[in-house]
């Protein structure tokens, strides 16, 4: 497929996600994340994993407070994205007291200074078992669409060359409503596949 055509297709299933995850309730929202949320703390590869990479929640999004409060209280290790410009890295947080007192970009996330002193994951020597990955829209079969700013396809690939020998598990956490057919989501050579993506219908 003409990379214009699939990117033709990309921008306008972006376009149409943005439409339909803006006519959920907050009650809607709240429940999927409860019931997502309960799926998350009992699989397997999130219970194996002592290293974990999560996002940091927007509105529009699944919540996941409840599992970084649930990873802290289960005494993982949990790393955050911090932006700068076109570049991401993930660092440490140590605790849900440094996660509420985290600033607020100008989108209203919460995200550690990308200057301040923190573990890094990509350069601490250990890396991440599990990546819980935000998304537009996901396929059933672990395809995903990010918001087209590249920032995990990039990372991820840094993240495998640093660590070829390790076996990281990648996972999204979806809205009923974020889940397309196959047909629907093209894929690049250089998107990234998920093992796991989480509904609360699946």
């Amino acid at each position: 497929m003409a990379a214009s055509i699939q990117n033709s297709l990309k921008v306008a299933l972006r376009k149409r996600m943005k439409q339909l995850l803006s006519c959920i309730t907050p009650e809607a929202r709240q429940q999927q994340s409860q019931a997502v949320t309960a799926k998350v703390l009992q699989n397997e590869a999130f219970r194996q994993a002592q290293r974990v990479s999560i996002y940091l929640s927007t509105s529009d999004e699944l919540d996941t407070t409840a599992i970084i409060c649930e990873m802290f209280r289960l005494e993982k290790l949990v790393f955050v994205p911090s932006y700068q410009g076109s570049k991401m890295k993930m660092v440490r947080l140590r605790d849900m007291s440094e996660y509420e007192n985290l600033p607020l970009t100008k989108w209203n996330i919460k995200q550690p200074d990308f200057k301040e002193a923190r573990e890094d994951a990509m350069t601490n020597g250990h890396g991440i078992d599990l990546f819980i990955v935000p998304g537009v829209a996901f396929t059933r079969n672990g395809d995903r669409l990010g918001h087209g700013m590249g920032y995990y396809d990039k990372y991820l690939a840094q993240h495998a060359d640093k660590y070829p020998h390790k076996k990281t598990i990648i996972m999204a956490l979806a809205l009923n409503e974020q889940i397309v057919g196959s047909e629907e989501l093209p894929m690049d050579d250089h998107d990234v596949r998920l093992q796991f993506v989480v509904t609360e219908n699946s």
